[in-house]
């Protein structure tokens, strides 16, 4: 029974590692562009939901909504000065690692502004709900992860459903293929670009309200690891597919849970790492990635 609650918990925090790794490989997927103000975008949801609780005394059904159109907003604003500004005078952005250096200034800026406002220190996060856990068997399930998870999966489902099916899905295909030729093909890029950012922004800032709602606490740096482990998901579950980026995530997850429960925590970062390095010695382009980087991703 203990190992069986050990891989319901890890599957719980595989889940908000999912989100994050979502939000990476959709951008990653479509524009070829590692933005790396996502951890910083994790923060502003979970420490803006915090503020609006603690500091404004709105009701969490108000504050949660506020921080991730803030998260939203926040994206929009990388993707102006970042992907649209540095296309516009270099040609084709994601052959430069220009503003893949911008998006980290915006995370800095992010996490800059956070500690002036609020300071450096973590801060306790108010739960909504006496008892946000409940028992099922005895086994004990927390809710915030559990939605995580749920939304993790039916948000993907979502995604793939529009990339596949949709009008707005078929041309976001030809962006991820050839930014150049959709142009000469018609797709309005400076239209299309936004809506891959605001996608990120929302699930980014969706797994910092989660994370904040289950462990209670916030901070300026809460983004920086869960960011770093979401990264090593995309990878592991292969660059550019979302549902890679699912299971990656929720094998991480249980491989870090299970770590702590044999091993101790000062040993989850070798043994995520030495799974990552040994996964890309055997297969670089991850469990569901082509040789191809770049084809097939949707």
């Amino acid at each position: 029974m203990i190992y069986l609650q050990q891989a319901i918990n890890g599957l719980m925090l595989g889940g908000l590692y999912a989100l994050v790794a979502v939000g990476f490989t959709f951008v990653i997927g479509i524009l070829n562009f590692l933005n790396f103000s996502i951890p910083g975008i994790f923060m502003l949801g979970g420490i803006l939901s915090w503020a609006f609780m603690v500091q404004y005394h709105l009701p969490w059904w108000a504050a949660v909504p506020l921080a991730l159109a803030a998260g939203v907003l926040a994206s929009l604003l990388v993707e102006r000065f970042t992907y649209r500004y540095m296309r516009s005078r270099f040609g084709d952005a994601t052959e430069h690692a220009i503003p893949l250096v911008s998006s980290m200034g915006f995370l800095l800026l992010f996490q800059g502004l956070v500690q002036i406002q609020w300071g450096a220190d973590m801060h306790n996060f108010p739960s909504p709900w006496p008892d946000s856990s409940f028992r099922l068997g005895g086994l004990l399930i927390s809710v915030p992860q559990l939605v995580s998870l749920a939304l993790a999966l039916v948000l993907v489902f979502g995604l793939t459903v529009l990339l596949k099916r949709s009008s707005l899905g078929r041309s976001l295909r030809a962006v991820a293929e050839s930014p150049d030729t959709a142009q000469l093909l018609g797709i309005d890029l400076p239209k299309l670009v936004p809506a891959v950012f605001i996608v990120a922004g929302l699930l980014s800032s969706l797994a910092g309200v989660l994370f904040a709602l289950n462990y209670l606490q916030v901070s300026p740096v809460m983004g920086d690891e869960i960011a770093s482990f979401a990264m090593a998901a995309m990878v592991i579950g292969g660059l550019g597919n979302v549902w890679g980026a699912i299971v990656g995530g929720l094998l991480l997850g249980l491989l870090e849970v299970m770590t702590v429960f044999l091993f101790g925590a000062k040993m989850i970062k070798l043994t995520v790492w030495g799974v990552l390095f040994l996964l890309i010695m055997i297969r670089p382009q991850g469990i569901f990635g082509l040789v191809s980087v770049g084809k097939g991703k949707f």
